[in-house]
């Protein structure tokens, strides 16, 4: 099969073969999970910081604002950074003894720093969702004697979810693609792993393609299970 390809062909294939299951192991065990579970943690975050961002109150308003701003302001590659090699720095600076600072494992400082960001960009699509419900049914649910903190969880929540949903996916999507940006922290996910092989095979074109690929095949599946689940959504919203 492989016998009219030359010397070059053949160290480009080898080296494909070569990266294929460390790239596959770092998917599987690192870029996926952590993937999952900051998406969890950020949306926990992002419905808290919507909430705070439509209350009455200017200090919750504020500090809401504040940390949409940073996040939002700032590279995440910087925010990471500062999470992993800061915050050991940090605590060095305040108890003045090296051997007691705090130190971050790779995989916390990556879900924290992702987490932080699915919370502030989520938030400004769960804030956005939930005041394009209209006033008046806000209005109905308080005339039949519902308080707000049930107007909010029967009402506006479920349908503003509904409309978000679009969006949150298109977050999803790009979560597992920042992942990528993880292994500078030295999280051993797969783009890090490629680059490791790449670093000795010397072929980058060949590996980076095969990276490009794997994380497209990902976002493709994610894409037609969203797809699936916008459709079901809508039956039972219809029905």
């Amino acid at each position: 099969m492989f016998q009219n390809l030359n010397d070059e062909q053949l160290h480009a294939l080898n080296a494909a073969k070569q990266a294929f299951i460390p790239m596959l192991d770092g998917l599987i065990k690192f870029s996926i999970p952590i993937t999952l579970v900051t998406f969890i943690i950020g949306l926990i975050l992002a419905l808290l910081t919507a909430l705070m961002r439509i209350s009455s109150s200017k200090v919750l308003k504020g500090i809401a604002r504040f940390y949409v701003s940073i996040i939002r302001g700032t590279p995440m590659i910087v925010q990471l950074f500062i999470i992993f090699y800061g915050i050991p720095e940090i605590g060095r600076l305040a108890t003045g003894n090296a051997e007691n600072q705090l130190t971050l494992a790779p995989v916390v400082a990556a879900i924290i720093g992702l987490s932080l960001n699915v919370g502030a960009y989520a938030s400004e699509i769960l804030r956005g969702g939930i005041q394009s419900i209209p006033d008046g049914q806000t209005e109905a649910a308080y005339s039949i004697g519902m308080n707000y903190k049930q107007t909010i969880q029967r009402i506006v929540l479920p349908q503003a979810i509904r409309v978000s949903i679009p969006a949150l996916g298109n977050t999803f999507l790009s979560l597992i693609k920042d992942t990528s940006l993880l292994g500078f922290i030295l999280v051993a996910e797969m783009f890090r792993k490629a680059q490791e092989v790449a670093s000795t095979t010397y072929e980058f074109l060949t590996i980076y393609l095969l990276v490009a690929v794997l994380y497209w095949i990902v976002c493709f599946i994610i894409s037609v299970i969203q797809s699936f689940y916008e459709s079901y959504i809508e039956r039972g919203y219809r029905s």
